[in-house]
């Protein structure tokens, strides 16, 4: 949940590393920090706070060098504090970054401490720093290796999640990098090399990258990149060390993607006897182009990230749909896979796993996927499926939802169900790269490009979307649909981005609606059926970024408690399309009312609900019952980011959270 960036080039690199943070500030904000060495020496700069400070910092000081690594931070031990942040030191000759839980670093600080050690910060990071610098002493003088050598030994120790950059004051042409259940990319340059927790990051300076698997590890210096892992090799095949400067094309990262098999003068440390002896094989991995531009981190003309990421929604769910449908509107089964015409068939039941946002996509897939399949469709939570005992089923399909595909509580549940019986496992992600795509056997990419605001929005729209197609194709196959209704739907979801422009051009009534928060703290969301799942994401979204604590119920479920809590000073936030359950929910806004509850409803144009004394409508074009969970989610966005506005907090970095969650 922090941000890695790091560099090795024949310039100087600290420009780079701060872009490169302010970049990465999405992922982590209470603290930054930045190492560089020159002249055999290992400078530092850390500063509390957002990136900002230690571009201040940094501005009085000639910190400079073609080696270096920088970091932001989401504390997790120890306060947000300068003396917290990273990189950590050794005897001021290493320097560490780290994204992570290191699980036994108690344990490894107490023998490092007895052999003298001193630590200066209440972090698990400062171990590795300190456990490096140990193994390192412990290599022969003359070993040419030795630093890689240090580097496995202290892998070798570590119990937990990281991705690690590693400079050594002695060693000023050469980058250490390593990944374990932390996401980590290495940036292809000519002649230069980076590492980034993120492709955003470095994307002023590449648009190639690997991305590291779980257990690699990395050689790095400006021309070469030796990569290794613990798992063996195919015999025979030929080392993976690549020349940057004779990459020649890059194939898409939507093409079968192959490394580059290009001759390097450097030769891979194999001669190390841990390679030697099979511990650490060399392997290759993939560069890939990243498909978007540079101007996928900036914000363009637009006050923040998530307003210009909701105003790109029409955008990317066509995108998001272009590559699954045929031009005459039906559904491309390959595009889940080869493997998916032999599997469908088999599937009796789907079980889905997510957390916060996309845990709520699921939860609305559900009901699609039971009413239009009629499958049965458990959905639950990453961080809870996997510490009990489950019941698998024949014939379940198991599907993941991430956004990022590095969600440590959604990729430790697929690695689970793996081993546990399930028929199949369907990724549904927005990175291509991700862990979780390239672990699954079935795979439905979002497309909605680079998100950074830390409250998902197009996100989980498009979440929404791959999933209708889902259902619809399981109620084909399972033949509870018939194929006319299959084109209807199909035909709804083709219009569903014009109707997603239309509400983009209500904003304007919502940010007034909005203005009546100014001085509210708490705040009820109702829905009905499918659409109860999308009031629990507009809560969500309005606790994220305005901090007002909002709780979502289903309507019905009013008055077996919640209605408690309705009076003048509780506003009531409703959705309401018109559909089967409207004339049940305007009994539920009536209890409201009685109680002096105040009543803002996102309503249908044909509901029938009129303005009146405490309750404001805002109408809504008609659609499709299919696709209307995900045009209501629009403009309970607008209204969450408008309301933030008027609470003038920080949208697109609320306090104490981040974007990719990977730590448990």
């Amino acid at each position: 949940m922090c941000g890695i960036v790091g560099a090795i080039a024949r310039r100087n690199i600290t420009p780079i590393l701060l872009e490169g943070l302010k970049r990465l500030e999405y992922r982590g904000y209470d603290s930054a920090g930045m190492a560089v060495v020159r002249d055999s020496e290992l400078q530092r700069e850390r500063e509390s706070g957002k990136v900002a400070g230690l571009e201040a910092a940094l501005a009085d000081r000639n910190l400079s060098g073609q080696l270096g690594i920088a970091h932001t931070r989401w504390a997790t031990h120890g306060k947000p504090s300068r003396h917290n942040a990273h990189p950590h030191l050794s005897t001021a000759s290493v320097a560490v970054v780290h994204n992570g839980i290191i699980e036994n670093f108690e344990l490894l600080k107490q023998r490092l401490q007895e052999q003298g050690y001193c630590f200066h910060s209440e972090t698990d990071t400062e171990v590795i720093a300190h456990l490096f610098d140990a193994n390192y002493r412990q290599q022969p003088r003359d070993d040419a290796s030795r630093l890689l050598a240090a580097f496995r030994a202290t892998l070798a120790e570590l119990d937990g999640a990281y991705a690690l950059g590693i400079v050594h004051r002695d060693y000023p042409q050469e980058l250490l990098c390593a990944r374990m259940g932390s996401p980590l990319v290495i940036g292809v340059g000519s002649g230069e090399h980076f590492i980034a927790s993120d492709p955003l990051a470095l994307l002023q300076v590449t648009d190639r990258f690997i991305y590291l698997e779980e257990g690699d590890h990395a050689h790095l210096t400006a021309d070469t990149c030796e990569m290794f892992s613990e798992t063996l090799g195919d015999a025979g095949r030929s080392k993976p060390v690549y020349d940057a400067g004779r990459l020649g094309s890059v194939p898409s990262a939507r093409s079968n993607l192959s490394t580059q098999p290009v001759s390097s003068p450097v030769q891979p440390a194999g001669s190390d006897p841990k390679s030697s002896s099979g511990c650490w094989s060399p392997v290759r991995r993939p560069v890939q182009r990243f498909e978007h531009g540079d101007q996928a981190a900036s914000k363009g003309d637009y006050r923040h990230f998530m307003l210009k990421e909701i105003h790109e929604q029409p955008e990317v769910l066509t995108r998001t749909l272009a590559d699954k449908l045929t031009p005459e509107g039906q559904l491309l089964t390959a595009a889940l896979g080869p493997k998916a015409a032999e599997l469908l068939p088999q599937i009796k039941q789907v079980q889905i796993v997510a957390c916060g946002t996309s845990y709520h996509a699921g939860l609305v897939a559900r009901y699609w996927i039971e009413g239009l399949a009629g499958l049965p469709c458990s959905v639950e939570v990453a961080s809870e499926f996997r510490y009990r005992h489950v019941a698998v089923m024949p014939g379940t399909l198991f599907v993941t939802l991430s956004q990022s595909g590095e969600t440590a509580d959604t990729l430790a549940a697929l690695r689970f169900a793996k081993s546990a019986g399930y028929l199949s496992t369907l990724a549904i992600c927005n990175v291509p790269g991700s862990s979780l795509f390239r672990e699954s056997q079935l795979r439905l990419m979002t497309h909605a490009g680079p998100e950074i605001g830390v409250a998902s929005t197009k996100a989980f729209t498009t979440q929404l979307a791959v999933l209708a197609l889902l259902a619809l194709v399981l109620g084909r196959e399972s033949g509870e649909m018939k194929e006319t209704a299959v084109e209807e739907a199909f035909a709804a979801l083709q219009v569903l981005p014009q109707q997603v422009r239309q509400v983009l051009e209500l904003e304007p009534a919502i940010a007034e609606l909005a203005n009546g928060f100014a001085d509210k703290r708490h705040t009820l969301f109702l829905g009905r059926g499918v659409h109860y799942p999308v009031a629990m994401e507009g809560a969500l979204k309005l606790k994220e970024i305005s901090y007002i604590h909002a709780e979502a119920y289903a309507a019905g479920e009013l008055k077996h408690g919640p209605l408690a809590l309705v009076d003048d000073e509780m506003p009531v936030v409703t959705v309401a399309p018109s559909d089967e359950l409207l004339e049940k929910l305007k009994s539920n806004l009536q209890e409201v009312r009685a109680r002096g509850g105040r009543l803002i409803n996102f309503v249908c144009q044909q509901a029938g609900l009129n303005n009146d004394d405490g309750i404001r409508n805002l109408p809504l074009p008609k659609a499709d019952e299919l696709v209307t969970p995900i045009l209501y989610s629009v403009p309970l966005q607008l209204f969450s980011y408008h309301v933030a506005l008027v609470k003038g907090t920080d949208v697109d970095k609320p306090r104490n959270l981040a974007k990719s969650v990977t730590v448990e």
